[in-house]
């Protein structure tokens, strides 16, 4: 697999050139000729979901925050003790980022 020096994107081999979607292309050596070939067609119309640090998954529960007073939190358990205790609850605020934890 061959990824954009410029943008980060998978680059596909079409002809005697890997391309880009941003446009960049580079020449195919002759070991790249045999080393890649596309096995599956895929549709333009196809979603590709990513994840990152912006797009949280974390279940949510009403909980005021200390540094902003928001009165919502994305919530997640920890196991920070050992394994017979509780595990702690953390809970970072879904405006500010804030971050704090609980003990049952």
């Amino acid at each position: 697999m061959e990824f954009c020096p410029k943008c980060g994107a998978m680059m596909l081999p079409q002809g005697d050139k890997f391309k880009c979607k941003c446009g960049h292309s580079q020449n195919l050596t002759k070991n790249d000729v045999d080393q890649y070939e596309i096995s599956e067609k895929v549709d333009a119309k196809d979603t590709v979901i990513m994840k990152g640090e912006d797009i949280d998954t974390l279940p949510t529960t009403k909980a005021i925050c200390s540094k902003c007073g928001h009165e919502r939190a994305y919530w997640w358990l920890q196991q920070t003790r050992s394994a017979d205790e509780a595990e702690t609850r953390f809970l970072r605020c879904m405006k500010c980022k804030h971050t704090w934890r609980e003990y049952d």
